[in-house]
Order: C-alpha cells, then structure tokens, then sequence
C-alpha cells in the first residue's frame, strides 16, 4: 500500500531545457576563459623568453666593450712606456682620449640599437634576434695602435 501512496516525481520539460542551456553555457564560458588563460600564458612565455635573450646580448655586448676598453687602455700604457719624450707621451694621450671617445660612442649606439630592438622584439612577442649586424667585438683588435 505504500507503494500505491508513492507518487513519481518528474522535472518539467522547461526546468530540464533551461538547465541544460545553463550547463552548454557554463561550458563555453569555461572553454573561453581556458583559452584566454592558454593564451595569456604563451604569451607571457615569449615576453620572457625575449627579456632572456635580450639580457644575455647586454651582458655579451657590456664585457666585449670593457674587453675593448681594457685592451685599448693597455695599449696606450705600453705606448707611454716606450715614449721618447713628453711631447710624445700627450700625443699618445691625446689619440687615446680621441680613440675612446670614439669606441664609446660606438658602444653606446650599439647599446641603444640593442634595447630598441628588444623593445620593439618586446611589444611585438617576437624572440630576440641581432639585428644590429654583429656584435662589438668584431671591431676589438682593429681600433688599436
């Protein structure tokens, strides 16, 4: 007799047809959101591949320069030891001064070159690539007397 008693219960066609919308949406918003995060990530990933890159051709570029600059510094020492007189001693000062002024502006340009160019990498998500035609080194052992 209790069994007669027992009424089924059922959900309402609407109730179903809206639960289900729900759930499909709540699944899109998810499947969306999931992409952006893929996206954001990849993104992120390249950002700091490219810093990466970009750091490790300033810190190449920074001891090729002081390896330039030393050399060309030892350089001039061993040109005033073997100077015959004073005279000759401030003329190989004074192309020093003039040699150096130059290799740091050459410097400085090509550090310049280097951070737009990784800006630039930076902005676009690109990975880093030397875009300036070499590095400084391949002027080291010329610009010495």
């Amino acid at each position: 007799m209790a069994d007669a008693k027992q009424t089924s219960f059922e959900v309402p066609a609407q109730m179903r047809e809206g639960a289900e919308k729900s759930l499909e949406q709540a699944r899109h918003a998810l499947d969306t959101f999931l992409g952006a995060a893929r996206r954001a990530a990849e993104t992120m990933e390249q950002s700091a591949d490219t810093a990466r890159a970009s750091a490790r051709d300033v810190t190449q570029r920074t001891f090729t320069s002081a390896e330039e600059n030393i050399h060309a510094a030892l350089d001039m020492a061993e040109r005033l030891v073997r100077a015959r007189n004073p005279q000759e001693a401030a003329q190989i000062q004074a192309d020093f001064v003039r040699s150096q002024f130059e290799a740091m502006q050459a410097q400085m340009r090509e550090f310049g070159a280097s951070m737009q160019s990784a800006l630039s990498q930076a902005a676009s998500g690109q990975t880093s690539t030397d875009q300036t035609g070499g590095t400084a080194g391949s002027r080291s052992r010329s610009t010495r007397k």
